[in-house]
Formats: C-alpha cells, structure tokens, sequence
C-alpha cells in the first residue's frame, strides 16, 4: 500500500482528511497512555509519549492508516499515592474512548483499531470492544488489543535476546519502558537515578488485579517494577519494534474490511 506522508489527524486539515477518507484511508489507529509516576528516572510522559510513537511505527507498517490524537491520560488509579500522577475513574476512560470511536465512525472511518502503552488500561479496554462496536454501527469494525502478556512478553524476549536481560523487564520503569524512553526522548531520562524496584512477577494469576486494587506503593515504594539498569537505546528501538510487530499482526488479522 501506498504511505501517507503525514500520519497524525492532528497534524493535518479538517479538509485533508476528508479528501483521505474520501479516496479510501478508512482505518485509525487510537493510541492510549497514561500520565504517572514512572519512577525516580522517568518522566511522567512515559507511557502516553510511548504510545504515540508506537501508533505511528504500526501505522507505517500498515499502510494508508491514520492515527487518531493519542488519549494521554488513562487510568492510574493504582499509582495515585506518587505526586504528580493524574488518572482518570474507570467510567470517564471508557466515556473517553467511546466518544473517540463514535467522532471516528461518523466522519467515516469504517475501522478502528486501539491499544495501550500502559497497562493500567487494559482490563477496562478489554472489556469495551463489544461496547464500543454496538455504538458506531454495522458500517464500523472497532478493534481492540488487550492482551497485556504478549507486549510484556515481547519485550522479555527481545530483551533477553539482546543481553540476557529478560528478567530485569517488570513491566514498569524497568529495562524495557526506560530503554523505550532512551529511544524516543533520551533527553528526559536521568539513568544516575534510576534503580531497581520489585523483582516479583505481577502478572500471574491475581496478581496484577491486586495491584490494581490495592496500589502500586504497596508492591514497591519507589514506584519501579523490574530493574532499568542495563537501559539502553538499542534495546529500546527492538521493544518498539517487537511491540509493533505483534500489533500489526493482530490487527491485520481481525480487520474484516
């Protein structure tokens, strides 16, 4: 398929999207985020500066693809007890992405397609595809990525491929997200602060729903989850990569227009 050579809606004119939907670039990417904490060495952009990246790497690999203003807050109920955190309740996410796809379906795109970059998101998007499908009609297909394990997987792979480092990726501020982060905004990142967190595997069975509910602090007070140290560029780039890899390949196989 023929690349667009701007991909963001915001970037473009009310009348440049039109004439693209028009001609047949029909599909949009939502990318979501969240504002928090992310450790003593990351910015709290992380996952929304993250998400926004990614939208566009999987749109460059899709083709004729549009990607929707990323929803940068999320929510981050779980990571309120550290300063600066902003997080919406669960029902103003859900409103928020509802009213998204319900713009996007009625300007006329007939494909939809969302993901997150933190996980706090998850669950709740994964309860929304059935939801959100009876809202923008018959003539629009909504798509959702809510598989968690396969992102944090993906980077356990990569990362222990690339060093042997797979079990410093906790899910939060550890190898994986900080490397990201020294991908796209190297300037932001202070690795003289950055240090380990809780080392347990939060996404067993029950685990992740505690943290959840009973809040990140409570696992560990430095806001980390994995270890960072071994961050690097490099590695970032490949996470992004491998992240967008298995987008690509979901979307690509459930699109049914």
């Amino acid at each position: 398929m023929n690349q667009l050579n701007e991909l963001q809606m915001e970037r473009l004119t009310s009348p440049q999207i039109k004439k693209l939907i028009d001609q047949g670039v029909k599909t949009a990417i939502v990318p979501t985020g969240a504002i928090e904490q992310h450790g003593p060495h990351l910015p709290l952009l992380m996952d929304s500066a993250h998400a926004t990246y990614q939208g566009i790497e999987v749109a460059k690999l899709m083709g004729n693809v549009l990607v929707a203003p990323t929803i940068r807050i999320g929510f981050s109920e779980h990571h309120m007890k550290f300063s600066g955190t902003i997080s919406y309740r669960r029902s103003t996410f859900k409103s928020i992405c509802e009213d998204y796809c319900i713009s996007l379906a009625q300007h006329g795109f007939n494909t939809i397609c969302l993901f997150s970059c933190h996980g706090g998101n998850f669950p709740i998007l994964k309860e929304l595809e059935s939801e959100l499908n009876s809202l923008v009609g018959a003539k629009c297909q909504v798509i959702v990525f809510s598989e968690i394990n396969s992102m944090y997987d993906s980077w356990r792979a990569v990362a222990e491929e690339w060093g042997g480092l797979g079990d410093r990726v906790g899910g939060h501020a550890c190898i994986a997200e900080t490397s990201i982060t020294l991908a796209i905004h190297p300037d932001l990142v202070n690795l003289d602060k950055a240090e380990s967190g809780y080392s347990g595997d939060i996404f067993k069975p029950g685990a992740y729903e505690k943290v959840l509910n009973e809040g990140l602090h409570e696992k560990a007070s430095n806001g980390v989850i994995g270890d960072p140290t071994g961050s690097n560029t490099e590695l970032g780039e490949l996470c992004i990569n491998a992240y967008t890899k298995e987008l690509f390949k979901y979307f690509r196989t459930r699109i049914s227009r």
